[in-house]
């Protein structure tokens, strides 16, 4: 024996090193098998070592368990007698078998049976005789199967038999066997979902195409947005971000903060957020920055709808601010926007630019600018190459390069300030002209704005058909009606 089970050890590290020649696991249903091995006997027993022959057939049930029956036969010899003794042994065990690689597998066994010496006792054998009869025995062993086809596996096994003598005397007989076994109804194990993880071990068994799993066949999800690593093609979401199928954010309102961590799910297009996707209001006028073309109003100013604010009586003080909103044109004012002796008492302001304006033919000659700067704008112009799209205040493109000459000389000479005068012809109603016209100084006023001249430089009136330049009717005479006028107002105190 102990020549022996050096060698059975030998055998299974070398058979557990050979590669399996199925790269498929299969699902087992029947085993039957034989083997040949040696069987060494209890010293009680007077019996020695001899060659065994065994049978096997076997069912395998879920959890890599499975029952088997095995019958074993040895031819021994009496070493007393000098006589043979057939030693018979049937049991029935369950195995418990972990599996190894695609196909192979140890495994433990634990079985009952019954094992028989010879024949029966003789009624004139003396009652502590061994060699004969049989008992019920326990049956305890692991092994270790390797595939060499998808059918077929090598089988090395050793264990003992415990057992009893007639006369009551415990016996331990061990053994080894080496054998083959051959797999009947056995099938493929499938991969239901393409994970590379077969059934038996993948516990996430309607993983997604494509999705990188782990051992036991579960998605990875690296940023924890839901959406499994190898479908994800955005794999750094920030935590909180909703995201798409391919685990991309989305962003309703274009402001670059995605939906989940954006706070204003609504923000319009091209206004400045913070972080949280809220919009930022530096100069606190109610026109979020971005939209805002000037955000340094002062706190408390009268805002159009750019964020510009507005000086209906061209005093140099701004609606909001000013305290005196009616006060007349050349007049000196205080810092409050109240002339000389006024009290300066809040007045409402009226609807910017729909007031009613007296045509400049009847109102009081600008005073004398300041000094001679290069080409200031020192009278009442026509912008000639002014003009917009029929009904609308968008300005056509070809007014930008007289709009930018205006605005170089507004930035060379930044105590000019000057009126913006939108006029219409008569075709429509005297309030439709009006507005129309108030739209377009405004669009005029803000195109320069945007090119950098302060908004306190300008003031942008709408006079509808109250001004024509003309009382001719024909289409060239309601053309000539249609315009945009620049003029010089005093400078600020």
């Amino acid at each position: 024996m102990a020549r022996v089970l050096p060698l059975l050890g030998a055998f299974v590290l070398a058979t557990g090193l050979i590669q399996a020649a199925s790269a498929q696991e299969r699902r087992y249903l029947f085993e039957v098998g034989g083997a040949l091995g040696y069987q060494s006997f209890d010293g009680e027993t007077d019996l020695g070592g001899a060659p065994a022959g065994v049978l096997r057939a076997g069912i395998w049930l879920p959890l890599n368990l499975s029952l088997e029956a095995e019958g074993a036969l040895s031819s021994a010899t009496d070493q007393s007698a000098d006589e043979g003794v057939t030693v018979k042994s049937f049991t029935v065990s369950a195995l418990y078998n972990h599996l190894m690689g695609t196909s192979s597998s140890a495994y433990l066994k634990l079985g009952y049976g019954r094992t028989r010496y010879g024949g029966d006792c003789p009624d004139t054998s003396p009652v502590d005789r061994i060699i004969c009869g049989g008992s019920a025995a326990l049956v305890a062993g692991l092994g270790l199967r390797v595939a060499v086809s998808p059918l077929v596996m090598i089988r090395a096994e050793g264990g003992i038999n415990r057992n009893e003598s007639e006369s009551g005397v415990g016996l331990a007989n061990f053994g080894v066997n080496l054998g083959v076994s051959v797999m009947l109804g056995s099938r493929p194990i499938p991969d239901s979902d393409g994970d590379g993880i077969l059934n038996n071990r993948d516990r996430c068994a309607n993983t997604p195409s494509g999705a990188q799993v782990n051992d036991v066949g579960c998605p990875a999800d690296s940023d924890g947005d839901g959406v499994a690593n190898g479908i994800d093609r955005c794999a750094n979401t920030a935590v909180g971000a909703i995201v798409d199928a391919i685990g991309c954010t989305r962003d309703s309102d274009d402001d670059n903060i995605p939906d989940g961590i954006d706070k204003c799910p609504d923000s319009p297009a091209g206004v400045l957020v913070d972080a949280t996707g809220c919009p930022r209001d530096s100069d606190a006028d109610g026109i979020a920055d971005g939209l805002d073309r000037c955000s340094a109003t002062p706190r408390g100013a009268t805002v159009d709808a750019l964020g510009c604010p507005g000086d209906e009586d061209a005093d140099g003080v701004l609606d909001g601010l000013d305290r005196c909103p009616r006060t007349p044109i050349g007049a000196a004012v205080n810092s409050r926007g109240c002339a000389t002796g006024q009290q300066g008492r809040l007045q409402p302001n009226p609807p910017r630019d729909t007031a009613a304006v007296t045509p400049p033919a009847a109102r009081p000659s600008p005073p004398t600018l300041g000094p001679a700067v290069p080409a200031a704008v020192g009278a009442a112009m026509v912008l000639e190459g002014v003009s917009f799209e029929s009904g609308s205040a968008r300005l056509q493109p070809g007014s930008y390069v007289e709009l930018d000459s205006i605005a170089k000389v507004l930035l060379a000479n930044p105590r000019q300030r000057v009126e913006i005068g939108g006029h219409t012809d008569n075709s429509g109603t005297p309030a439709d002209n009006q507005h129309l016209s108030t739209l377009r100084a405004e669009a005029v006023r803000n195109y320069l704005v945007a090119k950098g001249v302060p908004y306190q430089q300008m003031v942008a009136r709408g006079y509808g058909a109250t001004v024509p330049r003309t009382p001719d009717t024909t289409p060239q005479g309601k053309a000539a009606n249609r315009r945009v006028e620049i003029k010089p107002l005093p400078a600020e105190p």
